[in-house]
């Protein structure tokens, strides 16, 4: 299920990635069908936190619970009203006023006001003391200086940036209003090791009526590991043509699976109502869509990126020791290096054989439904298979070969590390084997380790000590600058070289090379001019510089596939917005 706000940012790593998808779950009006019904809808993992910015999953509910100012049409990528009414950006095009709709209410019953959207972000969006990637993407110019948000009265809040930005009403709109009755409290007093009560606040052990949002529906129970269900938030504010609240649809019920296969089983035998639809998955549920009555929807290329990373971190833990072994560090901070790799991966077989010819490979962050992505007729260089090539490079970069045709650095050290990856998705583990293959035939050998995906995370962001990862981000969307936590030197999402976060230490031995400024610099200046041609050629720079220096080496852009069941009446599938962006006027008929 995709929601607005779910895919911009935490899609695998926290991520982030992106604020836009979370908030897709808007539109328009029927009558209702069958109030007493349920939709379930299968998830690979659990929740790591019922509190929105401080989560790390690209897997979660808040899409449900929460809404932000203003929402983005699922079919066409507009803007539209969420809690606010109105908005207008003033002449000098730093100054917006939101205007807020009246009668507004929290989930509990309590009005939402103009403190409640003061509250959410200068206590928290915008409090260097709390740890959140949103605070990447509002930050403005080279300074990286943050807006300024007051409330001008009952209703209207201004928002005002120090310099043109042209994505801000976009991002900062789209962010989840926070309850300031529940959580003020816990942002101003601390605990006995001085941290905020925030940072502790509303975890995955919080009794479920305590959790209060302002979406289409509030939480009604959770069982760790097994499911959310979900039940109609009475004081949502959407209304039919009739007055009847809405949504239609009564209970969300969130199924924790974490294997694709078992999703596959409980889909075919009825007890799910959507899955998307895996490439082994395919040929299958095709043969059965009428007599599972059920329809497959193609979504088009996946506005997503998937890839391998390696950890190019030169800093030292709080103990003095390097977060990488000092030897791997010297190949995976090669360009040379990471070029070869990127010739040894088969993208073809990846796309022939696991995908079954449902994709294509990719080269670039942005996606190819984007107005910004850089094609390789226009210059993006790519990497297409030659294995060959791959041990030229690194012959040339001063690797041997050994008479077993083992690859050697220079100092005669085997080169091996360990690959990371997700535990659960079948289609993740076939191209960990491929990329396996790949490597061994050009000398290398990797140690595939398969996490459950809140461990993955947790290693990944907490920790630093990695070699690399298999892994990916989410809701790319239109607008290229949901990635900026991603090439922001300092952003959480920055995972090839994370500096230190919020909260944190310097790290000592930490070091920003030169091409990762050029990128930072590149997606600020994008996002201060107007002019779209300036802006396309801004980006355009960036994709070539990420080709060039490969921080990131991309695999493939499948297509994208959702199976849903016919009973669920209302679906206006689309490749923006997926089939559950109207998700408030869906109806379940059976």
């Amino acid at each position: 299920m995709i929601n607005y706000l779910q895919n911009i940012y935490y899609r695998e790593l926290a991520i982030l990635v992106t604020i836009i998808l979370t908030f897709l779950l808007n539109a328009c009006q029927p009558t209702p069908a069958n109030y007493s019904a349920r939709l379930v809808v299968p998830t690979p993992s659990d929740a790591s936190s019922f509190n929105y910015p401080l989560n790390q999953s690209a897997y979660s509910i808040f899409g449900y619970i929460y809404e932000g100012l203003i929402i983005e049409n699922g079919v066409t990528g507009e803007l539209e009203p969420a809690l606010a009414d109105s908005w207008e950006i003033e002449e000098d095009e730093q100054t917006i006023i939101v205007t807020l709709k009246e009668g507004l209410k929290w989930s509990d019953g309590e009005a939402i006001t103009t403190d409640d959207v003061v509250f959410s972000y200068n206590e928290i969006y915008l409090n260097d003391k709390i740890p959140t990637s949103f605070k990447d993407i509002l930050r403005i110019g080279k300074s990286g200086a943050l807006p300024t948000v007051k409330k001008i009265d009952n209703r209207r809040i201004e928002f005002s940036t120090p310099e043109p930005f042209v994505p801000f009403i976009r991002y900062a709109g789209g962010l989840p209003i926070l309850p300031a009755h529940a959580l003020q409290e816990s942002v101003h007093t601390t605990n006995s090791k001085g941290e905020l009560n925030y940072l502790t606040k509303w975890g995955t052990n919080t009794p479920v009526k305590e959790i209060i949002g302002n979406g289409m529906y509030r939480l009604k129970s959770y069982t760790p590991n097994q499911r959310i269900i979900l039940e109609k938030n009475p004081f949502y504010w959407r209304r039919d043509e009739k007055g009847n609240n809405l949504p239609y649809i009564e209970n969300i019920v969130w199924q924790i699976i974490e294997n694709t296969d078992n999703q596959l089983l409980n889909f075919r035998s009825g007890q799910l109502d959507t899955i998307k639809v895996e490439p082994e998955m395919f040929p299958l549920l095709k043969r059965e869509e009428n007599r599972g009555k059920y329809t497959i929807y193609n979504g088009g290329p996946a506005p997503a990126s998937s890839f391998i990373c390696f950890n190019l971190n030169q800093g030292y833990n709080s103990k003095g020791k390097p977060f990488v072994d000092p030897i791997k560090s010297r190949w995976f901070r090669n360009k040379a290096f990471r070029q070869a790799i990127a010739y040894a991966i088969n993208r073809e077989a990846i796309t022939n054989n696991i995908y079954r010819g449902l994709g294509a490979p990719q080269y670039s962050p942005i996606p190819v439904t984007s107005p910004f992505y850089l094609s390789p007729e226009a210059g993006l260089k790519v990497y297409n298979y030659d294995p060959e090539k791959a041990q030229k490079l690194l012959l040339g970069a001063g690797f041997k070969y050994n008479q077993n045709g083992e690859l050697l650095d220079s100092g005669g050290n085997r080169v091996e590390f360990t690959l990371l990856s997700s535990a659960g998705r079948k289609i993740r583990e076939l191209i960990a084997t491929q990329i396996n293959q790949d490597f061994a035939n050009i000398g290398i050998k990797i140690n595939l380790q398969f996490l459950s995906f809140n461990t993955y995370v947790k290693k990944l962001s907490l920790s630093r000590d990695w070699d690399a990862y298999q892994g990916g981000f989410t809701g790319g969307g239109i607008e290229p600058h949901a990635g900026y936590n991603i090439w922001s030197v300092n952003g959480r999402l920055h995972s090839f070289n994370q500096g230190a976060q919020p909260g944190e230490e310097k790290i000592e031995g930490w070091k920003v090379n030169d091409w990762e400024q050029q990128i930072d610099d590149l997606y600020v200046e994008a996002s201060q001019v107007l002019d779209e041609e300036k802006r396309k050629e801004f980006y355009g720079q960036a994709q070539q510089i990420i080709a060039e220096e490969l921080p990131f080496i991309y695999l493939v852009n499948p297509l994208e596939f959702d199976a849903i069941r016919n009973r669920i009446k209302g679906v206006k599938y689309n490749d923006f917005g997926g089939g559950f962006w109207n998700l408030y006027e869906l109806q379940i008929s059976d």
